[in-house]
């Protein structure tokens, strides 16, 4: 956190009329966003803005409570709930103080019942709205659209969250970082302020693997902040290309909350409008209670919410596309299939309607079961994988993770096949060569990683990842696909996957195969060399 970066919000503060966030991202409790946020108020106030602080948690760190005496404190609004004294930031107060920034610690607080807005952040969106500018702190795992992710990253559901809009609204985001060792270590040495059961939070919120995860979901989010802002200041070049996103929500759709989550997250990424469009049958005289949750949430991240009335769903969606220039529909596939005597008779499902049936339009369908549900891939038996070896090349570099690289083995994947079925193909092929290797824990990672995002990597390339406990060396093994593999959620088309496992104990050496990697599939006389040798 540089003085020039500081320096920016600054001069932005001073020539602006409107109220502006920045906030203090980390990936978990104990990075440090609350001691930066101080910090830079305290150089604030030395050049003379008018800053105050509406609530900082100190919590009772000698550092804190130095930095917070030298600003003014609104006080804070006491109240009585069940009996016991609660003191929350006082919006009223701050609005009739009328400062130039004031400070707002942890936006992702619940206020207790009773208050003017159930959520801190409401009170920000209130502060910022009366022209007042405000620095805040957070952390990755209070994203909503991140709810599922962090579930399965940490094994924790996260009660308080945020509309993923805060980031995108926010003039500035600051990334506040350190190791995982670090954070571990500065627990240990009680520095860290987690209220109640610290031994269940190390062994599983801070398990160094889950810290990993949601150190690289921060940073994956920052990056998709930036760019946000890039694209928003470039001319859309084909504005008159459909280019809206929808997402259709069903009655029979049992975790259709992850669905808008998931469109939310793809919306935001890029930065187009997004509508929510669920179809009443004629059998349904009012909206399911969990599909009127599931839209209530689809219009808190922003979604245009619609309900029609009709038992064609295919038809009244196609509709609605023609419409709203939709160019990106997202539907949920709970893993139901027709019954035979239906499919006899040449029915087909909702899902196999809406491909069949549009037209300059791509549709992503997304997996809405539930975890421990049956997931086959294709309701008519797996696709045929042959496999054939091939050399890789004759000249192998000198760096040891080159080598690893050059050395592995080669599998042509003959035949279009579906990515995920690829995956499994080659780790399979890799757990031959390596019975060190546990197949099922790998498969189980390989697929928690990849639902955090994709591993397309541009020019037709895949780098499904995962780092193991136990593995002592890492393993890489490269498969090719004369006519691509592909892809449903990304839509993407892959020719060349990278599958890579890694150690957990060896971040580093995780981040350099990955970089190795990326270096040699920018060189197109490798990449056009190894499509050649898949015949």
């Amino acid at each position: 956190m540089g003085s020039n970066r500081n320096d920016s919000f600054l001069h932005l503060i001073q020539r602006s009329q409107k109220g502006k966030l920045k906030i203090y991202l980390g990936y978990c409790s104990g990075v440090g966003k609350t001691l930066a946020m101080l910090q830079e108020a305290e150089r604030l106030h030395e050049s003379g803005i008018d800053i105050v602080a509406g609530f900082v948690e100190t919590h009772e760190r000698e550092e804190f409570a130095s930095l917070l005496s030298k600003l003014e404190s609104i006080p804070r609004k006491k109240q009585i709930y069940r009996g016991i004294k609660i003191t929350e930031m006082d919006i009223d107060a701050i609005l009739k103080r009328q400062p130039s920034v004031v400070l707002v610690d942890e936006l992702q607080h619940t206020n207790v019942p009773g208050s003017k807005n159930a959520k801190r952040y409401e009170d920000v969106e209130e502060i910022l709205a009366a022209g007042i500018h405000v620095i805040s702190t957070l952390n990755i795992q209070h994203l909503e659209s991140l709810y599922e992710t962090v579930e399965q990253v940490a094994g924790i559901k996260v009660k308080d969250r945020v509309p993923d809009r805060l980031l995108s609204h926010a003039e500035e985001l600051v990334n506040v970082d350190i190791t995982p060792d670090d954070l571990r270590q500065r627990l240990i040495e009680g520095k860290i302020f987690v209220p109640g059961h610290t031994g269940t939070l190390v062994s599983d919120f801070f398990k160094p693997e889950s810290l990993e995860q949601l150190r690289e979901l921060t940073l994956r989010e920052l990056a998709s902040h930036l760019d946000l802002k890039r694209r928003t200041q470039i001319p859309d070049e084909y504005p008159s290309n459909p280019d809206q996103i929808m997402v259709y929500i069903s009655s029979k759709s049992l975790n259709g909350e992850a669905l808008i989550r998931h469109a939310s997250r793809i919306a935001g990424r890029l930065n187009k409008n997004w509508y929510a469009v669920y179809v009443q049958t004629l059998a349904e005289t009012t909206p399911v209670h969990r599909v009127a949750d599931t839209m209530a949430l689809a219009k808190e991240l922003g979604a245009a919410v619609f309900i029609y009335k009709g038992d064609d769903a295919v038809k009244t969606m196609l509709q609605f596309a023609r419409e709203y220039r939709i160019g990106h529909i997202i539907i949920g596939n709970s893993g139901g299939t027709l019954p035979f005597w239906q499919r006899i008779q040449g029915k087909k499902s909702i899902v196999e309607r809406l491909i069949d049936e549009c037209r300059d339009i791509s549709v992503t369908v997304f997996d809405t079961r539930q975890d421990g549900e049956p997931r086959s891939l294709q309701s008519n038996g797996q696709l045929p994988v042959i496999t054939r070896e091939i050399p890789l090349f004759d000249k192998l570099p000198h760096n040891a993770w080159k080598e690893l690289i050059m050395n592995a083995k080669v599998v042509v994947l003959d035949g279009v096949v579906e990515q995920k079925k690829a995956f499994k193909r080659l780790l399979h092929e890799c757990c031959m060569a390596r019975p060190d290797i546990n197949e099922e824990v790998a498969w189980k990672r390989l697929l928690e990683r990849e639902k955090q995002g994709g591993t397309y990597a541009g020019s037709e390339i895949g780098i499904p990842h995962a780092r193991l406990n136990g593995l002592k060396h890492p393993a890489v093994i490269i498969g090719v696909s004369k006519n691509g593999l592909y892809d449903k959620e990304s839509k993407n088309s892959v020719r060349i996957l990278f599958l890579v496992l890694t150690p957990i104990s060896d971040p580093n050496g995780h981040i350099k195969i990955l970089g190795v990697i990326s270096n040699m599939v920018s060189d197109n006389q490798w990449r056009t060399a190894m499509l050649q040798k898949a015949g």
